[in-house]
């Protein structure tokens, strides 16, 4: 099997914006911070070559290479028939992919924009003016507005504006997850149980709680497959914590507690609680998964019985939530403690919730290959050398 191909975009962000509104002021500005904290930005007038066709390259860039938009509304973004159609082009994206919109509203109120009231009430009497035949697509950019307003986003207020377009930047950041869990750069004979996880995980996703055991034998790459899952999938949850060597690290004086810190800290997005004793921190965490969509990863679990001390019983996991649980056990899982984890209707089938993925050991083309890659740095070795790596 060839090397894991891990799809990466060509830009963290598209900058959807007014041009003659904040091209050169509010838009410049944040282009600029986001670029020099290594957020790959794409606006139009950076990033289109000369002679290409704009309307294509924008769509490429949306639809293809970026991960996150932002939309800027200013005063006169509705008098824009390009802002507009580029907006239904983005929501329409966000429907069918992982696609984040933020809408960031810089010199409106978002009820402006969702009631295209003012400016953008008089920006749609002059539309409906010009495009009497095509009251169809009028509507569609009022249902645009009304929905990315909906979305809830960043507003500008009364703070200076340096401090809003940190705000965003630091928004930015948490929803991309930027700063990634390591995995090793060569990743081989992974792909077909990558894309069983990440079916199950998508499965439903939105409105069943499920948990799942990566199993195998010791070394064979369980903690790298669960990171990789993690690093593509966060963006689709709304919180997410992964708790490296619970095993190990439960046993320490006050283990459990600095677990039960980090797995707070991380849903909640870096905002520190002080946790006297675990009783507490079972508490805490039960205040805060019954409320948004988390991924949960316990690296490294050998015990059941540390699962119940670190979180509890009883959970009430929002719908969609999933947590996964790497060990050396394959049985670790069983019906008595998932009913006893999780807050279930009687109706509901603890096998239903459950599953197991298997990690088997590399093939020899595979182990071959993989050695290349760490003594060679490719897989096309001299066959001078083919000798020695066999």
């Amino acid at each position: 099997m060839a090397m894991s191909e891990i799809s990466r975009c060509s830009y963290h962000v598209f900058l959807s914006f007014r041009g003659e509104d904040t091209r050169k002021s509010f838009t410049d500005h944040l282009y600029t911070a986001l670029v020099h904290l290594g957020i790959q930005t794409f606006r139009d007038d950076e990033e289109i070559e000369r002679g290409n066709n704009i309307k294509d390259e924008i769509e490429k860039a949306i639809l293809h290479h970026s991960k996150i938009s932002i939309v800027v509304f200013s005063k006169n973004y509705a008098a824009s028939t390009w802002c507009l159609n580029e907006l239904v082009m983005i929501l329409e994206h966000k429907k069918s992919s992982k696609h984040i919109v933020l809408p960031v509203f810089y010199d409106v109120d978002p009820s402006q924009v969702k009631n295209q009231t003012g400016s953008y009430a008089e920006a749609f009497t002059q539309h409906e003016q010009n495009f009497k035949s095509e009251t169809n697509m009028v509507q569609r950019w009022r249902n645009a507005l009304k929905e990315v307003a909906a979305i809830g986003g960043m507003v500008l207020q009364d703070r200076h504006e340096s401090q809003f377009i940190q705000d965003i930047v630091n928004e930015v950041q948490n929803k991309l997850h930027l700063i990634s869990l390591y995995v090793p750069p060569y990743l081989v004979g992974i792909d077909s149980l990558m894309t069983q996880i990440n079916q199950w995980l998508e499965q439903d996703g939105a409105n069943k709680v499920g948990i799942a055991t990566i199993c195998g034998i010791g070394g064979i790459g369980k903690t790298t497959i669960a990171k990789v899952v993690y690093n593509q999938n966060i963006p689709s949850f709304e919180g997410y914590s992964f708790l490296a060597d619970v095993r190990e690290t439960s046993q320490d004086c006050n283990g459990l507690v600095r677990l039960q810190r980090q797995l707070i800290s991380d849903i909640l997005k870096g905002k520190s609680h002080k946790i006297y004793n675990i009783d507490n921190g079972i508490n805490k965490i039960k205040e805060i998964v019954c409320c948004r969509r988390v991924l949960l990863v316990l690296d490294d679990v050998d015990e059941l019985g540390k699962i119940r001390k670190l979180m509890g019983t009883q959970i009430p996991f929002h719908p969609g939530s999933k947590i996964i649980i790497t060990s050396r056990n394959r049985c670790l899982l069983n019906a008595h403690f998932i009913s006893q984890m999780f807050e279930l209707e009687a109706s509901t089938s603890c096998g239903g919730l459950s599953k197991l993925f298997e990690v088997k050991e590399l093939a020899s083309s595979e182990s071959l290959q993989l050695f290349n890659w760490y003594a060679f740095g490719h897989n096309s070795v001299p066959e001078t050398l083919m000798a020695y790596a066999r």
